[in-house]
C-alpha cells in the first residue's frame, strides 16, 4: 500500500501499513511514511478553523473542516496536494472519542478518500485563540 500525489511521476512519499501492526485506516492514518531521496520537505504551520478573515467557526466539526481546507490551500500555494503529505499532527482541545469520530470523516473528505499520511493526535487543554478547538500541522514532500 503506497501512494504519491501523481501516479505518473516517481513517488515522493510512500505510505505503508506493515504486517504485525493494527489496521489504522479506520482511524485515518498510516503507520509509515517513506520519503524518497532528493526531495524537499515543506512544513506547514498549524492551521485552525479560521477563515481568511480570521473568523473562527464555533462548532468543532466546522473548525475541523475549515482547518483541513486551510491545509489544502497552503499545500496548493507550493504546488502540492494531499498526496504529498507525509505527516500530520493534530491538536484537539478536550479530546474525546466522539471528536475522533468527527475528525475521521472530515479527514477522509479532505483527502478525497485517499490513503492518509502518518498522524499524531495530541489532546490539549487549550490552543492559541479563545474558542479554537482544533489545529493541524503538516509536513509535505515535493520533488527537489
Amino acid at each position: 500500500m503506497g501512494q504519491s500525489s501523481d501516479s505518473s511521476k516517481t513517488p515522493t512519499v510512500v505510505l505503508t501499513n506493515p504486517k504485525g501492526l493494527f489496521d489504522p485506516a479506520p482511524y485515518g492514518f498510516s503507520h509509515v511514511a517513506q520519503v524518497a531521496p532528493g526531495t524537499r520537505l515543506v512544513f506547514l504551520a498549524g492551521q485552525g478553523g479560521e477563515h481568511e478573515t480570521g473568523a473562527l467557526e464555533p462548532d468543532f466539526r466546522l473548525q475541523v473542516r475549515q482547518a483541513f481546507m486551510n491545509i489544502r490551500t497552503a499545500l496548493e500555494s507550493v504546488g502540492a496536494g494531499v498526496g504529498d503529505v507525509a505527516k500530520l499532527t493534530m491538536l484537539v482541545v478536550d479530546h474525546t472519542e466522539e471528536k475522533l469520530r468527527i475528525i475521521g470523516p472530515e479527514l477522509d473528505a479532505a483527502w478525497n478518500g485517499r490513503m492518509k499520511p502518518t498522524c499524531t493526535l495530541i489532546p490539549v487543554p487549550r490552543l492559541a485563540l479563545d474558542g479554537m478547538l482544533f489545529e493541524v500541522e503538516a509536513i509535505a514532500v515535493l520533488p527537489a
